[in-house]
């Protein structure tokens, strides 16, 4: 039977290259989710996240994706959205709409921006509008939708999944 040791701050595995996503959020209510969102990305290395609204990390949450992690703060999503299509990201959404895909199946564009609505209200029809595709993740319960950190975790982690290397 093999034995088994806890390792504490095992090191980050390596990218062969950088990854190419970056991820885009609407205005949060809550500075816990922003947090829990940037350490994931920290976790995911992806470098760069542009929020929106009034933005409040909170270190303790974030750790060091607190660090790692480039946040740019603007006041509303869809000029961030023209600026990141006219850069030549693809930008998919994370949303429950007609015609959005399920995670299961979707393969994300390595150059992708991964974007994300209010906790309450999700992405506006503007917001939609802008968008390449639409991803949603599967519910079997309730509540009908999964928390937005939680829902970020899943699509940043499937994006890893897919480009394991960077």
């Amino acid at each position: 039977m093999p034995r088994f040791e806890h390792l504490r701050h095992k090191p980050p595995t390596p990218l062969n290259q950088p990854r190419e996503a970056v991820v885009a959020i609407a205005p949060l209510r809550s500075g816990v989710n922003i947090s829990k969102i940037v350490r994931t990305a920290g976790c995911c290395g992806i470098t760069k996240l542009f929020a929106c609204g009034n933005v409040r990390i909170d270190p303790e949450v974030a750790r060091d994706g607190a660090d790692e992690v480039e946040v740019k703060i603007h006041r509303s999503l869809p000029p961030v959205l023209k600026e990141l299509k006219a850069a030549g990201y693809v930008l998919v959404g994370l949303e429950q709409t007609t015609n959005s895909q399920s995670l299961h199946a979707f393969s994300f564009p390595r150059r992708c921006a991964i974007v994300l609505g209010n906790e309450r209200a999700g992405l506006t029809q503007e917001e939609l509008d802008l968008l390449d595709a639409v991803v949603e993740i599967p519910v079997w319960g309730r509540p009908f939708a999964y928390n937005v950190a939680t829902a970020a975790d899943m699509a940043l982690y499937e994006y890893c999944r897919q480009y394991p290397a960077g």
